[in-house]
């Protein structure tokens, strides 16, 4: 049976801010507590939506989550109505008020792990939502992660939606910003390959420094066993602690691989050329085809303007023709070594054959860029057919989204407006309608019930 790769971006939702709440990001940390705009934020990502599907690629959404979530500042002590629940945490901890409101969903790269029907033992797609417990803002997104993901996969012949790892230190997981699958089409069975930070069961393994490694080897390990993917296919990749500690939170920060294109830094993992060769050799040996590795050094691009860049986080996707686009952030355009980058992987020999520039500054200014707001999806013709369809996206629901858009957000959001009673109902109102034009049910979406 054939198959596509569908591409699910997260909308972003009403609440998007600068509260810098992410350590190791460095993008989020320079740009704390400076003003955002979430309605630039959100049309900015609709239009890189647009974008992909203009190629006549396939593409869902995913809408973002309820926010404020007062529960949470209630389970941490935090009493008395929803008006004083907002003064007393932005009087007491700032923090754990801009946790309740955090719209980091919006990157939903981190939303899952996926692996095709085409990699697993028993036929069917499996998704392991990400447990997020390397930071306290997104460690509260999984519960609700979940639900959407059970609701627009809701078949389970078709697909296994698994619970999120336990939420603990050795089985910290990310998501599918630290995994990457190969294969010489999206439909034939692949070779997936999980990128890791910290081996917590070898205190001799090297680890960062500086930066905290938010992926281990456990919670891949143990992704890869519940999906039943076969272990000659399964690669685990140690991420070099160097980038780690330049800012490289996620494996999707210095590295993207799609079909038989892998692009890397030189740093981006321990025992790199090793590692590479024998990727090469096995996909080489397995699908008689070649994989294009296309890998620069630290005299092309350093460290710090693969982060600043973001040129590895862009999006690698493969046209109906059979070559491919690289949708990079405008940030790779102004940067001269990241601007040269792209131009020597579309002078090789390889499928990439175009680059655009797309302006996601909204996104980036937080510390995620075009891979950062997708999540990946191999579909048959099937499974198709039985995802929630009000999510798949067409012409007619970028208009309604773009309207919707327009009439629910905010152009302008600064920290002192978390404490503003009427974002709750703003916010509120907005996914109440969204969950109209998904075609959703309202208790999802608003997580009750």
């Amino acid at each position: 049976m054939s198959a596509s790769e569908f591409n699910f971006d997260g909308l972003i939702g009403p609440t998007h801010n600068y509260a810098g709440l992410s350590f190791g990001n460095v993008a989020s940390a320079s740009h704390q507590n400076q003003p955002s705009s979430p309605k630039a934020a959100a049309l900015q990502g609709l239009e890189k939506m647009k974008f992909v599907y203009d190629l006549g690629i396939g593409h869902c959404v995913l809408p973002p989550l309820r926010r404020p979530r007062f529960e949470f500042l209630r389970q941490l002590g935090f009493a008395g109505t929803d008006k004083q629940l907002l003064d007393k945490a932005y009087a007491d901890s700032p923090v754990l008020l801009a946790s309740c409101y955090s719209a980091s969903n919006m990157w939903t790269a981190n939303a899952a792990t996926i692996s095709p029907s085409a990699d697993c033992e028993d036929g069917r797609l499996h998704i392991t939502p990400a447990n997020l417990s390397s930071t306290l803002h997104r460690s509260i997104e999984h519960p609700s992660t979940t639900r959407h993901l059970r609701a627009i996969f809701s078949d389970s012949e078709c697909f296994a939606v698994h619970s999120p790892l336990p939420s603990q230190a050795g089985l910290a997981d990310e998501g599918a910003a630290n995994h990457t699958r190969l294969a010489p089409s999206h439909g034939q069975s692949g070779m997936e390959l999980f990128a890791y930070g910290v081996d917590t069961t070898n205190p001799d393994a090297p680890k960062p420094g500086k930066f905290p490694a938010r992926q281990t080897m456990l919670a891949s390990d143990a992704i890869a066993r519940n999906h039943g993917v076969a272990k000659d296919r399964t690669y685990f990749l140690h991420q070099n602690p160097d980038a780690i500690d330049a800012g490289v939170f996620h494996n999707d920060v210095i590295s993207v691989g799609n079909e038989n294109v892998l692009l890397c830094h030189e740093l981006a993992f321990m025992d790199q050329a090793n590692q590479i060769s024998k990727l090469k050799q096995q996909f080489e040996s397995t699908y008689d085809s070649p994989l294009f590795v296309v890998q620069f050094s630290s005299e092309e691009i350093e460290l710090s303007d693969a982060v600043s860049s973001y040129l590895f986080n862009s999006q690698l996707v493969t046209r109906p023709d059979g070559n491919m686009t690289l949708i990079c952030p405008l940030e790779c355009q102004e940067n001269p070594s990241a601007l040269a980058c792209t131009q020597r992987i579309v002078a090789e020999s390889n499928p990439v054959d175009q680059v655009v520039f797309l302006d996601l500054r909204q996104s980036m200014n937080n510390g995620g860029g075009p891979a950062c707001l997708r999540l990946r999806v191999v579909l048959n013709e099937q499974q198709q057919a039985q995802i929630h369809q009000g999510v798949v996206f067409n012409d007619a629901l970028y208009g309604r989204l773009v309207d919707w858009v327009n009439q629910h957000y905010r152009d302008r959001l600064v920290p002192d407006d978390l404490r503003d009673p009427n974002l709750v109902d703003e916010s509120l109102g907005a996914i109440e309608e969204l969950a109209r034009i998904l075609e959703m049910p309202a208790e999802v979406l608003l997580d009750v019930g």
